[in-house]
């Protein structure tokens, strides 16, 4: 019984030292709260039963629906909340996938359900697929440069969106992660920041933003070969 207490003890730790002390939680998803709606037929899996996470069938699911590759979906899905699926940032994103209330109005979701793990999963797919249409890459652009800029939109749209506009006035490469990614760095400067193509003022987070890029493509290559599409 001791033992059992300790370990407890020990798991919410560290629990709490990742999240940070403001981060919600409550009782876990259960099967039967799945399964209410079954359009999906996603059950969550049992140990054993899953490649990447007992999300496996939802997320694979609602992705396959989308058009998207259910394996980067998961990568995301890890880096956002390792897969807890009742959890609320200190800025007030929710869930598996971390959703924004902004982004749940976008699609008519109301507040309350943003935490459900199958709405989640569902707004983060309609997300992807808003920003793919909104980029509109021209077609020689690589898959690399497609997806990182992608993923950089996921975790900081607006930043993006004026990095890219830096890098068309200033006569680069928009299309590019390796450009886009040096005007995010330089858009901590005022003489960048202060520019009249630059709408979402000054970013001191090019940083987070880099590392969750590639954070997220590293795990997206270990999880293609682990999983099949």
């Amino acid at each position: 019984m001791l033992k059992k207490t300790v370990l407890t003890f020990a798991f919410l730790t560290i629990l709490t030292t990742f999240y940070g002390f403001n981060a919600k939680f409550s009782t876990p998803v259960t099967d039967d709260m799945l399964n209410e709606e079954a359009d999906f037929g996603n059950s969550l899996l049992s140990d054993g039963d899953y490649v990447i996470s007992a999300y496996d069938n939802i997320i694979r699911n609602i992705s396959e629906k989308e058009g998207h590759d259910w394996r980067l979906m998961s990568a995301i899905a890890y880096h956002e909340s390792r897969f807890t699926p009742d959890i609320t940032s200190r800025s007030g994103a929710k869930g598996l996938m971390q959703i924004m209330p902004s982004v749940a109005r976008q699609f008519d979701v109301p507040a309350g359900d943003i935490a459900n793990p199958e709405t989640n999963i569902w707004l983060a797919n309609k997300l992807m697929s808003k920003i793919k249409s909104t980029l509109r890459f021209p077609a020689e652009t690589s898959d690399k440069d497609r997806m990182s800029i992608i993923l950089a939109c996921y975790n900081s749209i607006g930043h993006v969106n004026d990095a890219r506009r830096l890098a068309r006035v200033n006569g680069e490469d928009p299309n590019s992660w390796e450009v886009v990614a040096r005007y995010l760095q330089l858009k901590a400067q005022p003489e960048y920041y202060e520019n009249e193509v630059v709408k979402c003022g000054r970013f001191t987070g090019s940083r987070q933003t880099l590392a969750y890029v590639n954070d997220v493509i590293g795990r997206y290559d270990k999880y293609c070969r682990v999983a099949v599409r």
